[in-house]
């Protein structure tokens, strides 16, 4: 079946696969996520810098407190297997963002350096 996962713990996986551990302070709608340590020279940020906070503007209109799919029709009726558990999904996520944020950063410089 299912896996019930967390998004603080959705959020320390996609910080751990760049070195960055994230600490969780408060309650509810008052909780933020702090660098805890950071062991990867390529993606430093200062410890104890706020990098995490919840926003009530993507609250949902009626909250629930667990939601759970249900794949085994998938499953049954049409032979469905998951490709991924959890932690080679936050992984492959992480990588394509790593990507994309590298794309973006070279094409900034290349945009800066050629004059129209």
């Amino acid at each position: 079946m299912g896996e019930t996962t967390y998004v603080r713990d959705f959020v320390r996986m996609a910080f751990a696969e760049v070195g960055i551990e994230i600490e969780f302070r408060g309650e509810g709608v008052n909780e933020k996520g702090y660098v805890a340590s950071c062991s990867n020279p390529a993606y430093q940020i200062e410890v104890g810098k706020q990098v995490i906070a919840v926003d009530p503007q993507y609250f949902r209109p009626t909250e629930v407190d667990l939601l759970i799919g249900d794949p085994t029709k998938s499953k049954t009726k049409l032979g469905w297997v998951p490709k991924y558990d959890l932690a080679g999904l936050v992984k492959e996520m992480m990588a394509s963002d790593l990507l994309y944020v590298q794309r973006e950063k070279m094409l900034k410089e290349v945009r800066s350096a050629v004059r129209y």
